[in-house]
């Protein structure tokens, strides 16, 4: 991956638009990143993860709006275009948060949506084509092509010093943390965890498979019903017990034989009942056919009795239902009669009430002179439908006149309302246009004062960070005179020490003598007047503790002169930007101008408000002539509709007169004639229904008479008497049927030979005989019951046993494979006896990860310390904590491994950035390989002496090899000196620039 251009635009601290070209900084193999703090240096490495992972790295995740910068115009989009080569494909990739901006139209802000934009480079063309406009397509190319995630991008691009420090001393846990986030080891976690639960469902299985064993010998236990003496029940034994098989097998064995000795003897006992059943059921339907013949025998001489005393009356009720049968031949000239005499009875009364409405002198004349009168009143009717339609028409027009007097005044009405509230319009527009007039000058005098405000407040908050920089440039200055002259003591006093040692070397070299052995000074073997150690000797140690006094005072002293430097350069930056005023009378102004900005929006903020109440005023003003021009023309158009009207209302009252004679109206007239008309119809109509009905009745008298003669009656009133309804004949028929059946039963039971004999015979018990069948029945259910229950329990016990046998071979395969997979998820999870160093499966593989990782590192690392430290991977566990994850450090000088813990800040820093620069190589590697042709390292150069910084430089020169650009963020002065190419971060009130220089600054 090669980064060869970066535009910023509003992201961060950068209002404006700043370019940044890595192609220039590349070229030199190793550029410098640097600038005063809060400048915004972090922020480029931050455009950069954005703009390939649309999220800048963890610790600085925030809300989108967080990524705009508060120095840019609110007209100004945030914007992120990255140019890179990844995968041998040069792409641009556009990035857009989510961002608030101002209305195009109105007052007022709205929400952009985030935007995306994916550009590929043509080399045969030269020209740029869209890939795609899509967060998530465009998120997924850039993985597939970088190869690794966010943060391991961050971690093995940007490499951040701080964070491998901290790896370096961190224990086994916290480096579990970052070496799995960075290799993705969750695949060994989750094989971890599968294992794991395979080895809960195998021992849940096995445990179930015990439980339906054990439930399955308690049923057979229950089906069996134990005697005393039988086995115990197997579920004494214990769950995942291997002899719980044997003991249910046996025990469901004995349980069956037991059951069908059982069965046996039920059947024995079952037939014997049987037998003794069909005896007393035979017995019993013998004692009850005796007791029927002997009863029915009884009720037929009883019956036979009481007939001969209902002779007489059933002779009577024969000639009844005879007269009834004659009678029914005349019933129909019966009923026409009837009929003829009701429907003769209701014409005369209806022709009497018909002639009770007529004139008296109309009330005698027969139907055919009535129905002439009826005509005639029809006819005079007919002449009067036109006179009345008349009458009608000239009503209306009478009440729409008096409707047309109401709305001509009601229209003059509004006519004189709508000239009232004309009048004081041209006062009214004047007043609104003059106040939309001031509140635009409110707001034209607040935006004025808004841009006189913001310099003022910049320099009031110079001022203020002035004046407090001012006392922490006293104590920085005061800090730096301390350190150094504690510098300068301790060198004076490691120098004091040396010299007394060199004095009384000859001293230290003859404690080493021995006897016989050479002089290491002279070669002698004899040594007859060794030196002796004077008052006050210095040895080796008293000197190197001197000389560690000395490098930490003069590393304190250091600190303290880049800390005063950093004071001085935030205080010459701030007074500069304060000016020579005082800070209170400038918090005076801008506490004045602020006012008068807030009343001045206040006032502009009234200006939509007079604005939609001038339009509304014209609005109604439009209305009010509208509706005054309506009115007037309504006023004309109900006058001329008055006037026609009336004409024709004269014309209409002038005809209805003469129609009309002596009635009120024409209505009354025609309604009296049509009441007439309607008495004389139904007069005419009913004298002609009630002769009709005369000369009906007469001929069903006749009839009537005939009928009766022929069917043997002396008049038709005796067939009337003889008549029976249908119920009573059905009535007799059946007594007299059912006295012929009594008569034949009778004879039938009389007559019979086996109810005659039975007769003669002592009286039969039945109770007795169902008391003994009853008995019988009781036996035979009881054996029955037991036969089937001892026949159903053998079936159950079969069913059980095989199914015991079934589970306990189903349950053996179980149990082995419960074994392998407990075996192997307590080998992955390091609980296994066999595991000796107790490792995870997941920290096996990073624990070989960081192997490699070590291996790398101390390539680099070897030439950083000048050959003397190496990394050392490290199995041994410490305490209680995880084994596999350690690392050491080699010490060629003593030939031994020191804990990472007893390193100084400046070997710590090279130690942790041989560390991050191979993990980067790893992470890349097992990443696919991707070739990383850019890396940013982030602080801790400080820490090292010259020397150190020399050999650092020199390995990170030398990554340079095969067109690889190293690019280091630090704030050390020294590096400037030491690196020509270099990318500054200035910043300034109205947002931070950048600045791309080939020599060093300063020079």
């Amino acid at each position: 991956m090669r980064l060869h251009r970066l535009t910023l635009t509003a992201f961060g601290p950068f209002g404006g638009t700043q370019h940044i070209d890595f192609d220039r900084l590349s070229a030199a193999g190793l550029f410098l990143l640097h600038g005063p703090t809060g400048a915004g240096k972090t922020s480029v490495l931050d455009a950069i993860c954005y703009a390939l992972y649309a999220a800048v790295p963890g610790a600085r995740q925030g809300s989108p709006q967080a990524l705009r910068s508060d120095h840019a115009d609110p007209r100004t989009a945030t914007e992120v275009v990255l140019d890179l080569t990844v995968g041998g494909r040069r792409v641009e990739v556009t990035r857009r948060p989510e961002q608030e901006r101002p209305k195009r139209r109105g007052a007022g802000t709205t929400r952009d949506r985030a935007r995306s934009l994916l550009r590929e480079h043509d080399p045969a063309t030269g020209t740029w084509r869209a890939v795609s406009h899509s967060h998530q397509e465009i998120g997924e190319e850039l993985t597939a092509l970088l190869g690794m995630s966010r943060d391991q991008f961050c971690q093995v691009v940007l490499l951040p010093q701080g964070d491998f420090a901290r790896f370096l001393r961190a224990g086994a846990e916290d480096r579990a943390k970052l070496l799995g986030r960075l290799f993705d080891t969750r695949r060994f976690a989750g094989a971890e965890a599968h294992l794991a639960e395979l080895r809960a469902e195998a021992v849940r299985r096995v445990r179930a498979g015990d439980e339906r064993l054990l439930a399955t010998a308690h049923r057979v236990q229950q089906a069996a019903e134990p005697l005393p003496g039988e086995p115990a029940d197997p579920g004494e034994a214990a769950a995942g017990d291997p002899e719980l098989d044997d003991a249910v097998l046996t025990f469901a064995a004995v349980a069956r034989c037991t059951a069908r000795e059982r069965r046996d003897i039920a059947a024995a006992a079952l037939r014997a009942a049987e037998s003794a059943h069909a005896a007393a059921r035979r017995a019993q339907a013998d004692s009850v056919e005796l007791a029927r013949l002997q009863a029915a025998h009884a009720d037929a001489t009883a019956r036979a009795a009481a007939r001969a005393e209902r002779g007489a009356a059933l002779d009577a009720d024969r000639l009844a239902l005879e007269r009834a049968q004659a009678a029914e031949t005349v019933a129909p000239a019966l009923r026409l009669r009837d009929a003829a005499d009701q429907e003769h009875d209701a014409a005369a009364l209806a022709e009497r009430r018909a002639r009770a409405a007529l004139p008296p002198a109309l009330a005698g004349h027969p139907a055919a002179a009535l129905a002439r009168h009826e005509r005639e009143l029809r006819e005079r009717l007919g002449a009067l439908a036109a006179a009345r339609r008349a009458e009608e028409r000239a009503r209306a027009a009478t009440a729409e006149l008096a409707a047309l007097d109401g709305e001509q005044a009601a229209a003059r009405r509004h006519v004189a309302e709508h000239e009232r509230r004309l009048a004081p319009w041209p006062g009214e527009r004047e007043r609104l246009r003059q106040a939309v007039e001031a509140a635009r000058d409110a707001a034209a005098r607040a935006d004025r004062l808004a841009a006189h405000l913001a310099p003022a407040e910049d320099r009031l908050a110079a001022a203020r960070r002035r004046d407090a920089l001012a006392a922490d440039l006293g104590a920085a200055e005061a800090a730096l005179l301390a350190a150094r002259e504690g510098a300068a003591d301790a060198h004076a006093a490691w120098l004091d020490r040396k010299e007394a040692r060199l004095r009384g070397i000859a001293a230290e070299l003859a404690a080493g003598l021995r006897p016989g052995e050479p002089c290491a000074v002279c070669g002698s073997a004899d040594h007859p007047r060794p030196a002796r150690a004077g008052e006050g000797h210095v040895d080796r140690a008293a000197e190197e503790a001197a000389e560690a006094a000395h490098r930490a005072a003069d590393e304190d002293r250091v600190a303290a002169e880049r800390a005063l430097a950093a004071v001085r350069e935030d205080h010459a930056a701030a007074r500069a930007a304060a000016g020579p005023e005082d800070t209170g009378e400038l918090a005076s102004v801008v506490e004045e101008l602020r006012a008068q900005r807030d009343a001045a929006r206040a006032a502009a903020g009234d200006e939509p408000a007079a604005r939609a109440a001038l339009a509304a005023a014209e609005r109604a003003h439009e209305d009010l002539l509208t509706a005054r021009q309506d009115a007037h023309r309504r006023i004309a158009a109900l006058s001329s509709r008055y006037d026609a009207l009336r004409a024709e209302r004269d014309a209409l009252l002038q005809e209805t007169g003469r129609a009309r004679g002596d009635a009120p109206d024409v209505a009354a007239r025609a309604a009296r004639l049509a009441a007439e008309a309607d008495a004389l119809a139904v007069a005419a109509d009913a004298a002609g229904a009630a002769e009709e009905s005369a000369d009906r009745r007469k001929l069903a008298d006749g009839r009537a008479e005939d009928a009766a003669h022929r069917a043997g009656f002396a008049s038709a009133e005796a067939a009337q008497a003889a008549l029976i309804d249908a119920a009573g004949r059905r009535e007799l028929r059946e007594r007299l049927d059912a006295w012929q059946a009594e008569e034949a039963a009778i004879a039938a039971v009389l007559g019979d030979a086996a109810t005659a004999d039975a007769a003669a015979r002592p009286p039969a018990d039945p109770a007795a005989a169902e008391e003994r069948l009853a008995a019988a029945t009781r036996r035979l259910r009881a054996a029955s019951a037991a036969e089937a229950a001892a026949t159903t329990r053998c079936a159950e016990l079969d069913d059980l046993s095989a199914r015991a046998a079934a589970e306990a071979r189903a349950l053996a395969p179980l149990r082995d494979g419960s074994r392998h997979i407990t075996r192997l998820a307590g080998l992955t999870a390091g609980t296994a006896p066999e595991n000796e160093y107790r490792m995870r499966l997941e920290t096996y593989v990073l624990a070989a990860r960081l192997e490699q990782v070590a291996a790398v590192a101390s390539v680099r690392l070897h030439r950083m310390s000048a050959g003397r430290y190496a990394l050392v991977h490290s199995d041994a566990r410490s305490g209680r904590a995880r084994s596999g994850l350690g690392l050491r450090v080699l010490d060629a000088w003593t030939g031994r491994t020191r804990d990472t813990a007893t390193l100084s800040g400046g070997e710590s820093f090279f130690v942790s950035l041989a560390l991050a620069l191979g993990l980067a190589d790893v992470v890349a590697e097992e990443s696919g390989g991707q070739r990383l042709d850019t890396l940013f390292i982030d602080e801790g150069f400080g820490s090292l002496d010259e020397q150190a910084l020399d050999e650092v430089l020199d390995v990170l020169d030398s990554l340079r090899e095969h067109d690889r650009c190293v690019a280091i963020v630090s704030h050390v002065p020294d590096l400037r000196g030491r690196i020509p190419a270099q990318l500054r971060v200035d910043k300034g009130r109205r947002g931070s620039t950048v600045r791309v220089s080939a020599t060093p600054a300063g020079t």
